[in-house]
């Protein structure tokens, strides 16, 4: 399968049964899903997760990432980190859909402690069929790109 349909998942130790359940339904829907854990609930270092998923997302060998943790906050900063990454958390399907269409975002982040898992796949849905529209907006994710050190 090309990486055009491989997502990679990470979380911390609050996120694991979400996570698990997005991998589920991403492979329902012929996603090749790279699950970076963890399996046990003994406390993880969120910054750790985040950069390993990105990396695989800046290096090319997955074309989207979706990270977790309790907020999906601390995942999200970590994951910026790396250069070439754009990562958004969303609480709601607009914004998921917002942060490809005018951010061309290629990684998401949700909080586990904040959704649930029926709204939690629907912004993962609303996330990977939205596309980047371009135009004025690339101008704009350029200016961001220029920001990295």
């Amino acid at each position: 399968m090309t990486t055009s349909k491989r997502v990679v998942l990470s979380s911390d130790h609050a996120a694991i049964q979400l996570r698990q359940a997005i991998a589920v339904h991403l492979a329902r829907h012929d996603w090749e899903v790279i699950d970076l854990g963890p399996d046990k609930p003994d406390s993880i270092h969120y910054p750790k997760q985040g950069e390993a998923a990105a990396r695989l997302v800046a290096s090319g060998d997955c074309r989207f990432g979706i990270i977790l943790c309790g907020t999906g906050q601390g995942i999200m900063m970590a994951a910026n980190k790396v250069r070439g990454i754009r990562c958004g958390v969303c609480a709601d399907t607009f914004s998921a859909r917002m942060i490809r269409q005018h951010n061309d975002a290629n990684m998401l982040s949700i909080g586990a402690r904040v959704v649930g898992e029926g709204l939690a796949l629907d912004i993962v849905d609303a996330f990977l069929a939205a596309s980047f529209e371009g135009g004025r907006h690339a101008t704009r994710v350029e200016m961001i790109t220029a920001l990295e050190v």
